[in-house]
């Protein structure tokens, strides 16, 4: 199948999907199933293919929306924020994407291919931060903060060291990586 060209008469998200079936890998959909992922329907995709996706799909906010609402299939919710335009973005929809990751694979893809670039990314890291109710959102909030860190040194250090003072087995490791790099940029 040839990534960039359309099917006439399917759906934008039709199309999408008839991309991740073309690229699915079995064998990295079966690790990711064993790892816990918790999406029923994996393709298998790599990220370099979501991104081959993403340069063939049209770049819009419907698609990104109907992408991110499909909780069931891993690769949707992994290019929605690929293909959402960032005048799209606003900060309520980036608070409830961001607070509604379901694996921290989703809150990487979502910040580094997205939040990062929002004029309010450090407002949003810091509120996600301190409303979280659970691991996954300071998860969450910590990685939007590794993304834009080098801007906001204080700040990143603040939630960093307060993070790794929780001792959260998901978290510890990104907390360390903040304060581990703000400290070699001492």
């Amino acid at each position: 199948m040839i990534l960039n060209q359309d099917k006439p008469g399917f759906s934008d998200m039709q199309n999408a999907k008839r991309r991740f079936f073309a690229l699915r890998n079995g064998a990295v959909a079966d690790s990711l199933k064993r790892a816990g992922d918790p999406h029923s329907i994996i393709f298998g995709l790599t990220l370099m293919q979501l991104r081959e996706v993403a340069q063939a799909s049209p770049h819009n906010a419907d698609l990104a929306d109907r992408l991110w609402e499909n909780v069931t299939t891993r690769e949707s919710r992994l290019l929605a924020p690929m293909l959402i335009p960032l005048e799209d973005m606003s900060q309520e929809k980036a608070s409830a994407w961001l607070n509604g990751v379901m694996c921290p694979e989703e809150a990487d893809i979502l910040c580094h291919s997205l939040l990062r670039k929002t004029d309010y990314a450090l407002e949003l890291a810091q509120t996600t931060y301190a409303d979280a109710e659970s691991d996954l959102q300071s998860y969450a909030a910590l990685r939007l903060m590794c993304n834009i860190m080098y801007a906001n040194r204080a700040e990143a250090k603040n939630m960093a060291e307060s993070e790794a003072a929780r001792n959260c087995q998901l978290t510890a490791v990104l907390a360390c990586q903040i304060l581990d790099e703000l400290s070699f940029l001492e």
